[in-house]
């Protein structure tokens, strides 16, 4: 594995690739990697002749300047990790080298980005669309890997790729969780003891819910997880929506979609943790 911090670098590598007619893998990230990130990886590894990662840890993409302040970072730790995996080139750019001027673009996602994360994160999926754009130009991949716990950035990234008319291919691949049930995500290491104690409840929540579908109304589900995940005094629902897992636009019934999906957003003290779940996938 090389490690790369110029567009430069980066080019001159990725050229050679090319002349060799290999296929190239992207797996995008921000750091303070986990089994989930690496799951990422041995997807673009199956599916890819050459597998580039990435750490940047965008700042255009937070909208609360103390949460980009603790966003984990160790980037030795960080390679460690990859030493054994299909990465063979990690690109860790400056933030001058990703935006060597201000990205003032815009971009209108619709009612993809007025719903859950883009509601309660105003400009967070613009600052998303900005920096992905921009890796995938430096990077110019074949398929880009995405883990499914970020669903609704998922569905954004295929409306942008669609939007700026890239021929890359948007992977999502499953989340992976810890023994307990826990999405893993870089900020579980920020997690007090006591609020680590509780967030499972979150996932084991939503695996409760499945037992209700078509035998409950949508309205009352939702109602059943606010109930219990709130119930625990140690964390607080911002929201949980249950979704055409196509549009991000809730539903009322269970007939209304073949791809239903209940998306959940929790605060465990002020670390902030997203989960979903699938509950109807007929041929979407």
């Amino acid at each position: 594995m090389e490690l790369v911090k110029t567009r430069q670098e980066l080019r001159e590598k990725l050229n050679a690739c090319r002349k060799a007619g290999k296929t190239v893998g992207f797996v995008p990230t921000m750091g303070a990697l986990h089994e989930g990130h690496l799951s990422l990886v041995e997807a673009a590894g199956s599916q890819s002749d050459l597998v580039v990662v990435s750490i940047f840890v965008n700042p255009t993409q937070f909208n609360d300047p103390g949460d980009l302040e603790r966003y984990p970072r160790d980037l030795n730790k960080d390679l460690q990790l990859l030493e054994n995996t299909s990465c063979e080139l990690l690109f860790a750019p400056s933030v001058e080298e990703v935006y060597p001027e201000p990205d003032k673009r815009k971009f209108d996602f619709g009612d993809l980005e007025k719903v859950m994360e883009g509601k309660h994160r105003p400009g967070h999926f613009n600052g998303v669309a900005q920096v992905v754009s921009r890796l995938f130009e430096m990077v110019n991949p074949d398929k880009a890997f995405f883990g499914q716990k970020d669903f609704q950035q998922l569905a954004i990234v295929r409306e942008m790729v669609r939007q700026l008319d890239m021929n890359v291919e948007v992977v999502g691949c499953p989340i992976i969780r810890e023994s307990d049930g826990l999405a893993m995500s870089s900020r579980n290491a920020l997690l007090t003891k006591k609020h680590r104690k509780s967030a499972p409840l979150i996932a084991k929540t939503l695996s409760e819910s499945c037992n209700f579908v078509h035998e409950k109304r949508i309205e009352d589900v939702e109602a059943f997880v606010l109930e219990v995940v709130n119930g625990d005094e140690n964390l607080d629902v911002e929201y949980f929506e249950i979704v055409d897992g196509n549009t991000l636009q809730k539903v009322d019934n269970w007939e209304e979609s073949t791809y239903i999906v209940g998306c959940i957003a929790v605060f465990a003290g002020n670390i902030r943790l997203i989960d979903n779940i699938t509950y109807i996938e007929i041929d979407h």
